[in-house]
């Protein structure tokens, strides 16, 4: 008789027909754009609600990593180590894109033998009007939130950065008395992820309202003479990621680039739809934890990646800049070119996740070194929308590549469970976003520390002792 019992039931993963929704809702948005502009427009809002949805759990999943992975860690030292590799790493590689982006620009020439008009220039005066000078003591300020609950709320990424280590190394330094909040943490990031698997399900509604409202504000003629800069920037993004990165993620981790960017590719799809890198954070983090990375390295790497490691905006600045100077006839000296993109790299901080902040990064660098160069601004409004969508596509693939490479340099990722991934043997879990198993390592183990029996426990009242029976002679 087969007492061998039913394999389980495979639940069918039905995100897959939500991702071809997204794609056909990304087309019917281009051509209801094309075909009526003014209703396009109308819709804008769609886009806008569905990224502040994305948006509003930010801060509950970065919270929930970060407490997570270090309270579980025995040695601060480790963050410690994670920290410094990270910042380290992010400090490296936007030296590269930087420099990257300075010499496709000066090869070829982006903005020679355009002219501003009346119209661009008011438009790059208003950009700049709204973006605000910060100081090295205002950033630092601004990290520290009013109040220990208002990071959740406010919306920064830094603020609920910092919180979530102080509570994580609170909760480290508990020791065993804090492993209750930890699973209670555990319990509040699977509601989390749950609830954000709900707001997916809006994503082809948000993509409809999102691209039509673009393409019905800029119009393809706007485009045609502006091709030149958003060619250059595909192309240097492209030669970043596929070149510049893949080599470095193959050579440290023995990693493929198009296996890993195919693993995220409905994050890629995600970003091209809303624009914004920041809507598919919370996906990364569940992703590179399922990836085979561990919580510490995911929690630290992934959101401080996020304010830091700004390569595409970087290429962005620079191409940017060096365009507005050429529409200008004023170009930018080498000198110039190094003390004024350096600055505005530094100024970008933060700005990965939001759309249309590196316009206001671009007026407000421009503003405070060379004001002369601020109309040009205007001249790239119309496409800026555009060229937003590659800068976070590159800003996104940057930090997931990152993600591996600290993951890898710390001895903190499971290459048995890495290989299973990106072969299709371990898939991700729609549903959750968690592992199957990622509760059970939250339970507290076993120490051996408690009281071994004695034998010299009191016996029950009324208990007498019996004596061995005497052997017979």
């Amino acid at each position: 008789m087969d007492t061998q019992s039913p394999s389980p039931r495979v639940k069918r993963d039905r995100t897959h027909y939500l991702y071809l929704a997204v794609i056909a809702a990304v087309v019917a948005g281009i051509v209801l754009g094309l075909a009526v502009p003014d209703v396009a427009k109308e819709l804008k809002p769609i886009g806008t609600g569905f990224v502040n949805l994305i948006k509003m759990m930010i801060a509950p999943v970065i919270f929930c990593t970060i407490v997570l992975g270090v309270g579980s860690i025995r040695q601060a030292a480790k963050v410690g180590r994670v920290g410094g590799l990270a910042l380290g790493y992010f400090l490296i590689m936007s030296t590269v894109a930087l420099a990257i982006g300075l010499v496709v620009g000066n090869i070829i020439h982006p903005g020679a033998g355009l002219h501003l008009d009346a119209a661009a220039a008011a438009a790059g005066q208003k950009q700049a009007g709204g973006a605000a000078d910060e100081s090295l003591a205002d950033f630092v300020l601004g990290i520290i939130p009013n109040s220990l609950l208002s990071s959740l709320t406010d919306g920064e990424v830094l603020e609920t950065l910092l919180v979530a280590l102080l509570v994580g190394f609170a909760v480290q330094g508990m020791g065993r008395r804090g492993e209750p909040v930890l699973r209670a943490i555990s319990t509040i990031q699977r509601l989390v992820f749950k609830i954000l698997a709900m707001i997916m399900w809006l994503a082809p509604i948000g993509a409809f309202g999102a691209i039509a409202a673009v393409v019905g504000e800029t119009g393809v003629d706007a485009l045609k003479s502006l091709a030149q800069i958003m060619f250059g920037f595909y192309v240097t993004c492209a030669i970043f990621v596929f070149v510049i990165l893949a080599a470095i993620l193959w050579v440290f981790a023995r990693m493929n680039i198009f296996s890993l960017l195919k693993y995220l590719g409905r994050e890629f799809l995600l970003i091209l739809s809303t624009s914004s890198s920041e809507s598919a954070l919370p996906r990364l983090i569940a992703k590179m934890e399922h990836l085979g990375v561990s919580k510490p390295v995911v929690g630290i790497t992934v959101p401080t990646g996020y304010s830091f490691n700004l390569d595409g905006t970087a290429i962005y600045l620079t191409m940017a800049s060096l365009f507005i100077a050429e529409a200008l006839d004023q170009p930018l000296s080498v000198g110039e070119q190094i003390s004024l993109l350096v600055f505005m790299v530094i100024a970008s901080k933060g700005a990965a996740g939001i759309t249309g902040a590196g316009l206001a990064t671009l007026a407000g660098g421009l503003q405070s070194h060379r004001p002369e160069l601020v109309d040009g601004v205007g001249l790239i409004v119309g496409i800026d929308r555009f060229m937003s969508e590659a800068r976070a596509l590159t800003n996104f693939a940057g930090n997931a590549v990152a993600t591996v490479l600290v993951g890898t340099w710390t001895n903190e990722i499971d290459r048995d469970k890495t290989r299973a991934v990106l072969s299709g043997q371990d898939p991700f879990d729609e549903a959750t976003m968690l592992d199957r198993d990622s509760d059970e390592g939250t339970e507290p183990a076993p120490t051996g520390t408690e009281p071994a029996p004695t034998g010299t426990e009191p016996a029950p009242a009324g208990a007498t002792a019996q004596p061995a029976p005497a052997a017979k002679a």
